[in-house]
């Protein structure tokens, strides 16, 4: 019953995606092919930002302690 959700995985896979995108445009290794360095810095920096929004907008559990917390909550505000 302590499984992760496919949100917070799919969230967090989102941000690990973003960042490594931006720290390899910070290294001069683009990964996406646009010629333009500013539009490049703009694309991947406004990505990076997304996904963080995005991957952290809501409550992400990883352990189980937490996993638990999630189900006893969900319990609670269902009474």
């Amino acid at each position: 019953m302590n499984e992760i959700s496919i949100g917070t995985i799919a969230r967090t896979a989102c941000l690990a995606l973003a960042l490594t995108n931006q720290i390899l445009s910070a290294a001069g290794k683009p990964v996406l092919p646009i010629e333009d360095s500013q539009l490049e810095q703009l694309v991947t920096s406004g990505l990076t930002v997304a996904a963080s929004l995005a991957a952290w907008w809501k409550n992400n559990s990883f352990t189980p302690a937490a996993i638990r917390a999630d189900e006893a909550l969900k319990a609670f505000r269902g009474q």
